[in-house]
């Protein structure tokens, strides 16, 4: 079986020299990679570049080397087309079905995964022209992801960055992995929660916990390329931002609890997978907490925090929407799963086996997806990307 080919299709912005990041990425993991810019992206990098970077020849035009169809074959033997960056332009080319030069004939032939990463002006991403040109693109089954917010061309900052190669790539991984056409929870908004809060002693001291968020931002990765809008609430996780999801960082139990209510309010699923924790102390020292010669230090006295997982599944806002917990557990992990379950009211118990050397900061997990109809789900050990990839999978089979 030879190497997945992939077209990299890149559009005249100034970001279209991150591409460059983005193809040494598809090369070097093993992908055949056929770069297709538009002509307004070799002013920002040459086809010299792309030629050396990918060792095929590049070409804007659909003339030359016509004896091979290039206009036709290039998207036909395809297996994932890419376009990044994706200006307002070629988004407006690609949903009303234009094709004006090599790259736009190619979307119109491919029959294989596509994907866009927007890069532009926050003025224009939010303008309803080129809203409806990606509501257009998603429900044919595009992958259209989110920009990233930041520094934008001059000084200008805001929604509109292209964002990190390294995480197109991931997304780019995962759409070929599943190797469907059509993505399952296109149009599908989703909130999930990431990380370990901490509750403030005072102000150099928390209570806390070992989690790291991978297995949350796996979770957020794995359903944009599933082509959902992804909310992703993070707690002190240090991770880098996923492409295509909007990142809420929050710090304690009460900031996941508000920013997980306010984005599950039109949501299709919530998947909880932080650590929040249950207990805070009850009073914050305004000052740092001296220790006393010769004197025990002062009780923390403890009061429970929010259970968020209990309140979002007792009070949906929609009909229909899914709810999935996770359950931490050090002992009886299967029985204390099946209690929190009942006792939480959730659809879905992601129930695993932690400890200090067991799944907190680590790349692989294992764990068994309790139903409230009563199925069980065993996830054997490997990446966290399959365990999400499980979690999602039932999520689907419940929104249809």
């Amino acid at each position: 079986m030879g190497k997945p080919k992939v077209v990299l299709g890149v559009s005249g912005g100034i970001a279209a020299y991150k591409a460059c990041e983005l193809l040494r990425r598809l090369t070097e993991s093993g992908h055949d990679v056929r770069v297709v810019p538009t002509a307004s992206a070799l002013r920002f990098v040459g086809a010299a570049t792309w030629s050396a970077l990918s060792g095929h020849p590049v070409s804007t035009e659909v003339w030359s080397d016509v004896h091979e169809v290039p206009h036709v074959r290039i998207g036909q033997q395809a297996d994932l087309v890419v376009v990044a960056p994706a200006t307002a332009d070629m988004l407006a080319k690609a949903a009303h079905g234009l094709a004006d030069d090599l790259l736009t004939n190619t979307l119109l032939t491919a029959r294989c995964p596509v994907v866009f990463a927007p890069a532009m002006h926050t003025e224009m991403w939010e303008h309803p022209a080129t809203q409806e040109n990606v509501a257009t693109l998603r429900r044919r089954g595009a992958v259209v992801i989110e920009p990233a917010v930041g520094r934008l061309t001059g000084a200008d900052s805001g929604k509109g960055r292209l964002p990190e190669p390294g995480e197109i790539f991931e997304v780019c991984r995962r759409v070929l992995a599943r190797g469907v056409t059509a993505p399952d929870l296109a149009g599908r908004h989703v909130v999930v929660s990431a990380g370990g809060t901490r509750e403030p002693l005072d102000p150099v001291r928390f209570l806390g916990n070992r989690s790291s968020g991978k297995q949350g931002y796996a979770l957020a990765r794995t359903a944009a390329a599933r082509g959902a809008r992804v909310t992703l609430v993070a707690a002190n996780t240090g991770l880098p931002d996923p492409a295509g999801v909007d990142v809420v960082p929050v710090g304690t139990a009460a900031q996941l609890r508000e920013a997980v209510v306010e984005a599950a309010a039109d949501a299709d699923a919530v998947v909880m997978a932080a650590a929040v924790a249950d207990f805070r102390p009850e009073t914050y020292a305004t000052g740092k907490i001296k220790k006393k010669e010769g004197a025990d230090p002062d009780p923390v006295v403890l009061v429970r925090n929010p259970d968020v997982l209990a309140e979002i599944s007792a009070g949906r806002p929609r009909p229909g929407q899914v709810v999935v917990g996770f359950a931490a557990e050090t002992d009886d992990v299967l029985a204390n799963g099946r209690a929190k379950l009942r006792r939480k009211g959730c659809d879905l118990l992601v129930v695993n086996e932690v400890g200090e050397r067991k799944t907190f900061g680590s790349e692989q997990n294992e764990a068994v997806v309790l139903g409230a109809d009563g199925s069980e789900t065993s996830v054997p050990f490997g990446p966290k990307e399959a365990l999400a990839e499980t979690v999602w999978d039932l999520v689907a089979e419940r929104l249809a």
